[in-house]
């Protein structure tokens, strides 16, 4: 019997949350945190990872932090050591981290720009994931959850190098939870517009104007993904794998107006 009490909760659980210090990384720490697990927060700036752990501790859960860039593989194999010797060792891992640093056409795009969106948005999920595995979870179990998006669903101008990115997250998504069953569980949530400095440019100058191109008549926040998120590492979803759950307010049913 379910019980409505519990069914969210994450008590005792050790999670990881990658760019966790803004944003939906941050909601979902903050989400994580609040339903009872012990959270590690990585990102590039140790001044922004400090103030996420007086935050998170501040508000009665247990935190650390590690800096370090998703793309450096150093950085990434020591963040999950890190977690596991503060912590005690790594159940839920959150691959949030992005970039997106070409918007134009795919056939002009800098070879460079796209070699780091690769490099951050595929190959740094794979390698957190690899390492969580070796860690314990290959013995332990565990969850791991992807952010990816729904560019990486449909096409949208400007952006398809990110798109073509995050469709190859939720494809490596589904390949890994055939492949880690049932150890772990592996699925993924795809954000539509999302009202946060990294996508300000999907709708500055006029955010009214997207918004009300919406069914539900606004945009998303951090905590619409981050609620989604805490669903699917918690027991709520202990029999989904290879799943990814659509957050957007309805966009997808409209596209492409």
């Amino acid at each position: 019997m379910i019980d409505p009490n519990t069914i969210l909760r994450v008590d005792g659980k050790i999670a990881f949350v990658t760019g966790a210090t803004r944003g939906i990384g941050r909601a979902i720490a903050e989400s994580l945190a609040a339903a009872g697990a012990a959270v590690c927060v990585t990102a590039r700036k140790q001044a922004e990872l400090d103030e996420t752990v007086v935050a998170l501790r501040a508000a009665g859960g247990t935190a650390t932090a590690f800096a370090g860039s998703v793309s450096d593989p150093e950085a990434v194999e020591a963040g999950v050591a890190h977690c596991v010797a503060e912590l005690g060792g790594l159940d839920i891992l959150v691959n949030n981290a992005a970039t997106s640093p070409w918007f134009g056409p795919v056939v002009t795009a800098d070879m460079a720009a796209v070699a780091k969106t690769w490099q951050t948005n595929q190959e740094g999920p794979l390698r957190y994931i690899q390492a969580a595995w070796a860690a314990g979870m290959a013995d332990k179990g565990g969850v791991i959850l992807n952010i990816s998006s729904v560019g990486g669903l449909k096409p949208t101008p400007g952006i398809g190098i990110y798109n073509i990115s995050k469709a190859a997250l939720i494809h490596m998504t589904r390949q890994l939870a055939i492949e880690l069953a049932p150890a772990v569980r592996v699925n993924a949530v795809a954000p539509g517009i999302i009202k946060t400095k990294f996508s300000r440019a999907l709708y500055e100058p006029d955010e009214q104007a997207a918004a009300a191109r919406q069914p539900m008549a606004r945009l998303g926040t951090p905590d619409d993904v981050a609620a989604a998120a805490l669903f699917l590492v918690s027991d709520a979803s202990a029999w989904m794998t290879g799943e990814v759950i659509v957050v957007d307010g309805g966009g997808a049913l409209i596209w492409p107006s």
